[in-house]
C-alpha cells in the first residue's frame, strides 16, 4: 500500500491525482472525511465494489453509501424530493448521510432493499477533491475491524488495511464518530444513526 500524509485543508494535488488514477483503474483507497476515515473505490467498478465488500469481510453488505461533489451531483443519482433538497442544502457539506430513493444510473451493488441510496458530502478537501478529479462518486464505508469496531489512528489503519488497499491518505487523527444516517426516503425524516451530524432539527 502507497501511503501519503496530507494537509486537510490544502492537499497536495499530486497525491490527490495519484488516488485518482488508481481509482480510475480500479483499485480501493482509504481517504480522510470529516467523521472518521473512509475505504473508497469508483462506483461503477464491480470488481473494486466487490472487493470492498470483501475488506469489510460482508458480501452482501448494504447500505454502501457514497460520496457526491456538490448537491447538483447528487440530483444525478438519486431522487431529490423539494423537502430533502432544502434540507441538505442547509447541512451539507457536512457529517450526515442521507438516504434517498435511488436514480437508475446508481449501480443496483449499491441499492438498498428499498431501492435507496446513501450519499455523503463531507466537509473535507481531501474527499471532494478526489470525487471531483474521478469525476464520478467513490464508496464510502468506514474503516473498521473484522469485529466492526471502528480504527481512527492513521498508522493503526495502515498496519491492519496494508495488504488490502491500494493507497492511504491520511490526514491526522479524525473525529472518531461516523456520520449521522437521516433516512429522508419517505414521507417524514427518520434517524437511523446519531453520529457526528447534530439531529435535533429532525425530532
Amino acid at each position: 500500500m502507497e501511503y501519503y500524509e496530507l494537509h486537510p485543508v490544502n492537499p497536495e494535488l499530486r497525491f490527490i491525482n495519484k488516488a485518482v488514477k488508481i481509482l480510475k483503474e480500479g483499485g480501493v483507497i482509504i481517504y480522510p472525511t470529516d467523521t472518521v476515515y473512509g475505504i473508497g473505490c469508483d462506483i461503477f467498478n464491480k470488481q473494486a465494489l466487490d472487493r470492498v465488500k470483501e475488506i469489510k469481510s460482508n458480501p452482501d453488505i448494504k447500505l454502501l453509501s457514497f460520496i457526491c461533489s456538490d448537491l447538483k451531483d447528487i440530483s444525478r443519482y438519486a431522487k431529490v424530493s423539494d423537502y430533502a433538497y432544502k434540507t441538505m442544502k442547509k447541512l451539507l457539506p457536512g457529517p450526515y448521510t442521507f438516504i434517498l430513493p435511488a436514480a437508475k444510473q446508481v449501480p443496483k451493488k449499491l441499492w438498498g432493499k428499498r431501492k435507496t441510496v446513501g450519499i455523503r458530502i463531507p466537509d473535507h478537501s481531501v474527499a471532494l477533491k478526489i470525487v471531483e478529479g474521478l469525476g464520478n462518486p467513490i464508496v464510502s464505508t468506514s474503516t473498521t475491524t473484522r469485529r466492526g469496531e471502528l480504527i481512527i489512528n492513521p498508522l493503526e489503519i495502515k498496519s491492519v488495511f496494508n495488504s488490502l488497499v491500494d493507497l492511504m491518505l491520511a490526514s491526522g487523527n479524525l473525529g472518531g464518530r461516523p456520520s449521522s444516517v437521516i433516512d429522508l426516503s419517505g414521507e417524514e425524516p427518520v434517524i437511523v444513526r446519531e453520529g457526528a451530524g447534530d439531529t435535533s432539527i429532525f425530532v
